[in-house]
């Protein structure tokens, strides 16, 4: 098997089709397969995910890092792509893995090494040494339905096609990320579309959530006294950084909002970590 796809999932019935249609190029006629690991899902989301042949595995929820570094475990093909369940694949990224031969050659002389009609997984240890085994890819985030293309949102490149066996997801609480024993490289055509925020609610409640997560991290590293500097100044100055000096300010009014939202989540962070840090001995 060439390709897994790997998923977390839970009340995502209003997204998942949407993942799961854009990579059945990648697994049709036996290519690949989809792991789905779901952790309680109280709407369609289980139904909707077997509908599209995907393998099931209902969990209870232990994080972020665990519950993905779980479906790796489960998976067989010899590439992985972790997708997120709010994510999906465009037409250009499709071809990008599926169109070209590894003899295809860039202008440039770089081969495209990403393209899955490689198989290099069954070559053999001797044919990867030296090869790239993960590859990073670009992702649109929208906002509000709007695709925010200033302010470091783009081309916000995530580490997601690796081979198996040589990449785990660290062991954060929040914002956690692929590691990869070996090279890596960018992927420079096609993009996933991440629909990560389509109402102000939704928004907030992640905030909310993932400021929660991140207090926590900050409190493990040591005891945090109330900071003027890191509820005021800090998001202050994040914002100000990615509004002007980094043009989120051309991303209109969707833009204002989520620079805006995005430095009240750093506040919460910190305030939260006081708070946090007051109850322990």
């Amino acid at each position: 098997m060439q390709l897994s796809v790997v998923i977390i999932t839970f009340n995502e019935e209003a997204n998942l089709a949407r993942t799961l249609e854009s990579v059945k190029p990648l697994v049709a006629n036996g290519n690949g397969e989809i792991i789905v690991v779901d952790s309680g899902s109280t709407d369609c989301t289980v139904e909707i995910a077997k509908s599209f042949d995907a393998k099931v595995f209902v969990e209870e929820w232990k994080g972020y890092a665990a519950q993905k570094n779980s479906a790796i475990d489960k998976a067989a093909g010899d590439w992985l792509l972790s997708l997120d369940a709010d994510e999906e694949l465009d037409s250009e990224l499709i071809t990008e893995l599926t169109g070209r031969s590894d003899d295809t050659v860039l202008p440039g002389g770089d081969s495209h090494e990403w393209c899955l009609t490689m198989r290099q997984a069954g070559q053999g240890q001797e044919f990867l040494k030296g090869r790239t085994i993960g590859f990073f890819v670009r992702r649109k985030n929208y906002f509000l339905g709007r695709w925010i293309k200033h302010g470091g949102f783009w081309p916000d490149p995530k580490l997601r096609l690796f081979l198996r066996g040589n990449g785990r997801f660290e062991d954060r609480a929040v914002h956690e990320d692929v590691r990869v024993d070996g090279p890596t490289k960018l992927i420079p055509h096609g993009a996933l579309a991440h629909h990560s925020y389509p109402t102000l609610s939704d928004c907030i409640e992640h905030m909310n959530r993932y400021s929660s997560l991140g207090a926590q991290m900050v409190v493990e590293k040591g005891k945090v006294h109330f900071s003027l500097m890191n509820i005021v100044l800090r998001p202050l100055a994040t914002f100000v950084y990615n509004y002007f000096f980094r043009l989120g300010f051309l991303d209109g009014r969707e833009g204002l909002l989520l620079h805006l939202y995005h430095a009240v989540y750093v506040s919460w962070k910190y305030a939260k970590a006081w708070e946090l840090s007051r109850k322990q001995p």
